[in-house]
C-alpha cells in the first residue's frame, strides 16, 4: 500500500497555532496547481510499484482549489501511477469554504472523504485562534456535505486552549456527537515556535492550561469517545469502526508515501525526501528543473527509532518479534528490558506480542520514547 500527499498551502490568512507550511499568495494558485502536475509527472517511479490506495489534499486550504483543478491533480495521479480500484480520496477543508455549491460540486470529483477543520464550537476560542469560521458555519458545513452525499466526514478539534473549561469541552464534545460524523482527530494545544500563540506566550499575555485540567479533558475525550462508538485507533485520532484514516494509518505503519508540492515530504522506507518550504523556490524549482528538495538516506539506528516513534502511537503497538525480525535479536532482547518499567508502571501492556500504550502511558509518551529509541553515539 502506498499514498499521495498533495500540500495545497494557500490560507486567506494564518492560525494562532498553526506552524504548517502555509502563504497567502492564493493568486499563485495556478501556477501552483501546474507544478503540482509536472512534479506528479516527474516523481512517478519514487513508488516503485507499489499500489496507490490513498490520495490526500493537506494544507493549508485545499477547499481553495476548484473542481476543475481538483480532477486534473487526481487524473493525472491515475494516469502515472497504479492506483487501486477504490481508493481513499481526502480534501481537507474549512467550513467557511464548504458552502451547498461548493459541496455539491466536490461530488462531481472523486474525492470521498472530508475532513474539516472545525477547531472548536465557541466563538470567542476562534476568534482567539483567528479562524474565519464561526460557530454556526462549523454545524452547517458538515450538515451541507451529508446532505451533498459524503459519508466519510473526519473533523477536527483542538483542546488544552488558553482558559478552555471542562464545561466548554464537555459542550464541544456533546455537539460533535450530534454532528453523526465518522472521525475525530482531537489535538492538545502546542506551542510551536514561531507561531502567534507561541508569541503571547513568551509576552505573558497568554498562559498555558495547567496540567491537570489537560489530563482531565483528555480522558473527558476519551469516555465520550467510547459511549459515542469511536474506537481510539492513534493518540489523537477516534474513529467509527471501517473508519480509520487510510491515509494517516499509512504513515504510522510506515508504508510508503510521496509528497507532492512545497514543504511535502515522502518516504519509501529507505530515504525521506522533503521539498522546500518555500512557494517561490519551489515553483521556480519546477519550472527551471532544477533541485527543489532535498533528501536523506535512512540509517538502522534511524530505522528503528522511527519504527519505535510511528507504531508506539497507535492501538497495534510495538510488535516485539517484528522488531527482532528488522533489527536483530540483540535489539529484540534490549527492548524487551527497556519496556519492563513501563509495563510496571502500568503506562504500557502486552497484546498479542506487541507493546501498547496505555491510557496513562498516552500522557507520557515522550518520556517512554526518550528511553527506548537509541542514540547515535550509543552504537
Amino acid at each position: 500500500m502506498a499514498g499521495i500527499y498533495i500540500h495545497i498551502p494557500f490560507c486567506k490568512q494564518r492560525c494562532s497555532y498553526c506552524d504548517f507550511y502555509k502563504t497567502t499568495q492564493v493568486l499563485k494558485k495556478p501556477e501552483l496547481v501546474k507544478a503540482i502536475i509536472t512534479e506528479l509527472k516527474t516523481r512517478k517511479t519514487w513508488l516503485g510499484n507499489s499500489e496507490v490506495k490513498t490520495i490526500y489534499f493537506g494544507g493549508g486550504t485545499p477547499s481553495l482549489l476548484t473542481t476543475k483543478e481538483i480532477n486534473a491533480i487526481i487524473e493525472t495521479v491515475f494516469l502515472n501511477f497504479k492506483v487501486s480500484d477504490n481508493p481513499e480520496i481526502t480534501l481537507e477543508s474549512n467550513p467557511d469554504d464548504l458552502s451547498q455549491k461548493q459541496t455539491a460540486n466536490l461530488r462531481q470529483t472523486p474525492v470521498n472523504r472530508l475532513s474539516i477543520g472545525i477547531q472548536s464550537f465557541q466563538n470567542d476560542q476562534l476568534e482567539k485562534m483567528n479562524r474565519r469560521h464561526n460557530a454556526s458555519q462549523a454545524i452547517d458545513c458538515v450538515k451541507q456535505a451529508q446532505d451533498a452525499g459524503f459519508s466519510n466526514i473526519s473533523t477536527d478539534l483542538i483542546y488544552g486552549l488558553p482558559n478552555l473549561s471542562m464545561k466548554t469541552w464537555e459542550h464541544d464534545l456533546e455537539q460533535m456527537g450530534k454532528l453523526n460524523i465518522q472521525h475525530l482527530s482531537a489535538y492538545h494545544l502546542t506551542y510551536e515556535e514561531g507561531t502567534v500563540f507561541d508569541t503571547m506566550l513568551k509576552k505573558g499575555s497568554i498562559k498555558p492550561i495547567k496540567e491537570e485540567a489537560s489530563i482531565q479533558q483528555f480522558k473527558t475525550l476519551l469516555a465520550w469517545a467510547k459511549s459515542n462508538g469511536f474506537e481510539h485507533y492513534e493518540i489523537s485520532n477516534f474513529a467509527k469502526p471501517n473508519y480509520y484514516s487510510k491515509h494517516n494509518s499509512s504513515y504510522w505503519r510506515q508504508e510508503k508515501y510521496l509528497g507532492i508540492g512545497p514543504s511535502a515530504h515522502s518516504y519509501n522506507g529507505d530515504m525521506r525526501l522533503w521539498n522546500l518550504a518555500n512557494l517561490g523556490k519551489y515553483l521556480n524549482g519546477i519550472n527551471e528543473n532544477e533541485k527543489y528538495f532535498e533528501s536523506e538516506t535512512l540509517s538502522e539506528i534511524d530505522k528503528y527509532n522511527e519504527y519505535l516513534m510511528t507504531w508506539l502511537r497507535t492501538l497495534w503497538g510495538v510488535n516485539i518479534e517484528k522488531v527482532g525480525e528488522l533489527f536483530g535479536q540483540y535489539r529484540r532482547n534490549s527492548l524487551v528490558k527497556s519496556l519492563k518499567p513501563f509495563i510496571d508502571a502500568n503506562s504500557l501492556y502486552m497484546k498479542e506480542g506487541c507493546a501498547v500504550l496505555t491510557d496513562e502511558g498516552v500522557f507520557i509518551t515522550d518520556t517512554i520514547l526518550a528511553d527506548l529509541m537509541i542514540l547515535p553515539n550509543e552504537e
